[in-house]
């Protein structure tokens, strides 16, 4: 039984509005009754994911109830319909047939209105405005003001992203309750007090407005000798259009590790969204500023294509540019929030470097560019001379449509005729490997709704916050409701950790399984009772697969306690890839590779396809059998040397193997590739991600493109070499998914696997903690300077007893040294165990694979660099 099938019946209220009776569940607010009936009423602070707040006054309605004795009275005055919950024998009459109300309404237009300023024409939010909308239609015909209205210089900077224009606001405050209910950043908040008076003026007050909590915006100065934070920047624009002042959210200085990559305070991974609810102009996007109207956009609704959560989005794209994106409304799955990243990271998919045509590397060992006839002859002819030579492998990364890694796993298994296939470009382990075996083919599992109303969700690998987005927004809504209690296993508690009021399991990085089982030794009881309560979850991440015995500890805990388990990577194809089998133990549809019966079923679907019975390699064993000349050439789509856990290793084995490269920009494979061929980006083709759920996310194309996916370009690849592979027309690729679904025949089962004795680091040593922040050096994320500016700054976390033991302190730098180099970071102190250092994986300056060549749970040595 899952949590969301536990619910209590709900008791039902009936009432009339405007005469139209309405039976709604106890407790809903007046102006969800009247959508519900089919009657608009005016609004701009409500928004039904957020709490009443009564702030606007716009949606005032004339109420009626029942006295002691039953007699129906109205109330003395209008009321808000956005904060008032019905009651038994309530009668609503909104401005559809109350004067009075219809009056208020525009008496409150009217005062909205005295101050805005009439720059419909250049305002972004001109043509899609709630209150040019209801301002035509709830307002007076004419004005009466007369007087100067009020102005602010503009426009404040909150962030490289998000500027404000304070006229222009309202004082609805969604900005501001969006920020404190839903991600729980003060980023934005509410100053001042009521009208203010005219100017700067020694007696003036400031007015009541929204903005970020800076000095110069209330006046403050910094005292002589004051904190150093408090000094002019001239890349930020202060209040009065001149340079502002830093001094941020925080009474106090705020650190170096507390700022965004643009020295700001560090806001949020969620600021967009404010932009998409504010009902006027106040709120706009810095790269958006400017650039288009509503009416010369084109909207297309798609599924972003940056983590695995499958959030609806809209694409909206003018003359063959994208332009924005913004949330869709999908209360299954996003709700109506996106992150920053998949808002804002969109210009990768028309960066310089964009691969355009084929290449081909001459006999100079120069790549040139060619023809598609040539590019598709040469790596034809190179794969088959591969194949007889040691054999070929194929790395198709976890970026993928289903679609598209179904034509990677039939590449393989019809064209290749070989298993060495494996979508983990990432540290990864066969443990996962047979446990992702028992999730392929399992359908839509735990639901975002579950996650909403779950007892107790345990974290184990997973950073929900930076990993995927909307899992810590709907965790931390349950949070919030009293629902959902959150544990995670971890070395210490991240910023995401703590808005989710999570219990830390502290574990050094290696004794993930140990602290799992201290839960089932009941050591944590609390925790256990709470796993046992029905609807109970485990998450576990993709990197509980690095460390041995951590997914079996995890599916032992789930036995023991009748969780449910629930595997969430962090690509958006992760999930797409396991299902269409690309894993050297995997077929399409969850079947197993060693079950005859199994390969004679998707051999029907694959015209007689001649499957290799034997597990091929895995990502690793296929960089070690490159390297050593054992396979000969390797098939490579969307995967960057810098993800994989020993980047010189893959450098070497790229280097001396034939490779085809699939990619949409150049990258550190294409330069070492024989053949190099061109595929669409998302927006230039059409396709389904699978999310973590399981759930089939479509889209359609956005951008009418030359380009092909990878499908059509390895369909192509594999008729140059004998074999059609029916993935030209997208119905046809449609068409194999579902014919290689539903699958009821054996599946793979899990093995627990002993745990591995953790590493002890000595004097001067530290065991390895890392994992990638949501904002980084990734590739679908860069050329969008100002996404990069709210960035973490990179930073090596340690205790203070590992500080203390190599004679440091907080003010100096920390370089942190392994096999293949060192990296220098300044020092955040945190509550964490001696003898643990946390860097992020793949930051600017923190490039952990490359730099240091360690991973998670490996030991690694520090030293002291003192600042200059």
């Amino acid at each position: 039984m899952t949590a969301t099938e536990n619910r209590t019946p709900v008791e039902t209220v009936t009432v009339s509005i405007d005469g139209v009776q309405v039976d709604v569940p106890k407790g809903t607010l007046i102006i969800r009754a009247a959508e519900q009936a089919g009657i608009e009423i005016p609004r701009f602070c409500d928004h039904p994911l957020l709490k009443p707040a009564g702030a606007c006054r716009q949606c005032l309605v004339e109420v009626a109830t029942p006295d002691r004795e039953g007699n129906v009275r109205k109330m003395p005055k209008p009321q808000t319909s956005c904060t008032m919950e019905v009651s038994p024998g309530m009668e609503v009459y909104t401005q559809h047939s109350s004067e009075v109300a219809d009056v208020a309404q525009e008496g409150i237009m009217e005062f909205l209105l005295i101050n805005h300023p009439l720059d419909c024409p250049v305002c972004d939010k001109g043509g899609e405005c709630p209150l040019q909308n209801q301002a035509l239609s709830h307002g007076r015909a004419t004005s009466r003001y007369i007087d100067v209205k009020r102005t602010f210089p503009k426009p404040i900077r909150l962030s490289t992203n998000i500027l404000l224009d304070r006229d222009r606001c309202i004082l609805c405050q969604r900005c501001t309750r969006f920020s404190s209910e839903i991600p729980g950043d003060a980023f934005i908040a509410l100053q001042g007090r009521g009208g203010g008076s005219p100017a700067y003026e020694v007696h003036g007050l400031h007015g009541s407005q929204v903005g970020r909590f800076d000095e110069s915006v209330l006046d403050f100065a910094p005292a002589e000798g004051g904190h150093a934070d408090l000094h002019p920047d001239p890349t930020l624009t202060g209040p009065t259009g001149g340079a502002a002042i830093l001094g941020g959210l925080d009474a106090g200085p705020t650190g170096y590790a507390e700022k965004d990559s643009s020295g700001r305070p560090f806001a949020s991974y969620f600021s967009g969204n404010t932009i998409q609810i504010c009902p006027v102009g106040a709120l706009t996007s810095a790269s958006y500023r400017f650039r288009a109207r509503p009416f010369d956009l084109v909207s297309v609704e798609s599924v972003s294509e940056h983590d695995s959560s499958g959030a609806a989005i809209r694409v909206d794209q003018r003359r063959g540019v994208v332009l924005r994106r913004l949330s869709g409304d999908d209360p299954e799955v996003n709700e109506e929030w996106i992150t920053d990243k998949d808002r804002f990271a969109f210009s990768w998919q028309t960066a310089p470097d964009r691969l355009t045509m084929p290449h081909v590397r001459d006999e100079n060992g120069e790549l040139v560019p060619t023809s598609w006839s040539d590019a598709l002859d040469v790596a034809a002819r190179g794969l088959e001379a591969a194949k007889g030579a040691g054999g070929v492998a194929v790395l198709p990364g976890g970026r993928l449509t289903l679609e598209d890694a179904l034509a990677y796993s039939a590449f393989a298994r019809r064209v290749l005729g070989t298993n060495d296939i494996d979508a983990r470009a990432r540290a990864s382990s066969k443990e996962e490997a047979v446990f992702l075996s028992t999730v392929a083919g399992s359908g839509l599992g735990v639901t975002f709704t579950d996650l909403e109303y779950a007892p107790q969700v345990l974290l184990v690998g997973l950073e929900a916050e930076e990993e995927v987005g909307n899992v810590f927004l709907r965790l931390r809504k349950g949070v919030l409701a009293g629902r959902v209690k959150v544990a995670t296993v971890a070395p210490f508690l991240s910023r995401g950790a703590a808005k989710m009021r999570a219990s830390l399991i502290q574990a050094v990085p290696g004794t993930e399984p140990d602290a799992i089982r201290t839960i089932q030794d009941d050591a944590l009881s609390l925790i256990r009772e709470g796993l046992s309560q029905p609807g109970s979850v485990i998450l576990v991440g993709e990197r509980a697969g690095e460390t041995a015995g951590t997914l079996s500890a995890a599916v032992e805990l789930a036995k023991a306690t009748g969780a449910r388990l629930q595997w969430i990577p962090r690509r958006a194809g992760e999930r797409a890839a396991l299902e269409a089998g690309c894993l050297p133990g995997l077929l399409p549809g969850g079947r197993t590779v060693a079950d005859e019966r199994a390969r004679a079923d998707v051999a029907l679907v694959w015209q007689d396809a001649r499957i290799p019975a034997e597990p091929g390699r895995d990502l690793q064993e296929i960089v070690t059998a490159l390297r050593d000349g054992e396979l000969a050439g390797v098939v490579v789509g969307g995967v960057d040397v810098a993800d994989l856990p020993d980047p010189a290793a893959a450098r070497e084995a790229f280097g001396t193997a034939f490779v085809v490269s699939l990619e949409v920009r150049a990258s550190s494979v294409t330069e070492m590739a024989d053949v190099v061929l061109p595929v669409a980006p998302t927006v230039e083709k059409a396709g389904t991600f699978v999310n973590w759920e399981g759930r089939m996310r479509p889209f359609p194309q956005v951008l009418v493109s030359y380009q092909q996916p990878d499908r059509r370009v390895l369909n192509e690849l594999a008729g140059e070499m004998g074999v059609d592979l029916e993935m030209l027309d997208l119905r046809d690729s449609v068409e194999q998914v579902t014919n290689l679904e539903g699958w009821s025949g054996m599946r793979g089962s899990f093995e627990p696997v002993r745990s591995r004795p953790a590493a002890t680091p000595g004097e001067g040593e530290a065991v390895l903690s890392t994992f990638k922040l949501m904002l980084d050096d990734g590739s679908l994320q860069d050329g969008e300077p100002h996404l990069a500016g709210t960035a973490h700054r990179a930073v090596a976390r340690v205790s203070a007893g590992t500080l203390d033991g190599i004679g440091a302190t907080p003010d100096d730098e920390l370089s942190v040294s392994g096999p293949a180099g060192t990296i220098t970071l300044p020092v955040l102190v945190t509550e964490m165990p001696d003898g643990v250092v946390w860097l992020p994986q793949y930051s600017p300056g923190s490039h952990v694979y490359e730099q240091l060549g360690a991973r998670t749970g490996q030991i690694v040595r520090l030293n002291r660099e003192a600042q200059q």
